[in-house]
């Protein structure tokens, strides 16, 4: 397994409701595929460096993970898809 680093970007028009949810779906990603999550960071709803899809806030979410390849690209491929992620970063933590 190797560990990564992700951040993602929640459109900030989403119902707290909605991006609770949404959060658990994409983390059980991770969980059903042999990964692990080390930690999660919720940074909240912050000003976006610039405008993204005519938005200017957005919600953050960090996360630490343990992830198989598979799992990785599956989490990667299902972000691509979401229309409520306007961004997402995932870094292979080399420390």
């Amino acid at each position: 397994m190797t560990k990564y680093e992700i951040m993602y970007i929640i459109r900030p028009t989403l119902s707290e409701e909605d991006r609770k949810a949404l959060i658990e779906e994409l983390e059980g990603v991770f969980t059903s595929r042999d990964s692990e999550i080390i930690k999660r960071d919720e940074w909240g709803m912050r000003e976006l460096a610039y405008e993204i899809e005519k938005h200017t806030k957005g919600y953050y979410v960090v996360l630490d993970v343990n992830a198989t390849q598979e799992a990785r690209a599956e989490f990667e491929r299902i972000l691509g898809l979401k229309e409520d992620i306007i961004r997402h970063l995932i870094i292979k933590d080399v420390r």
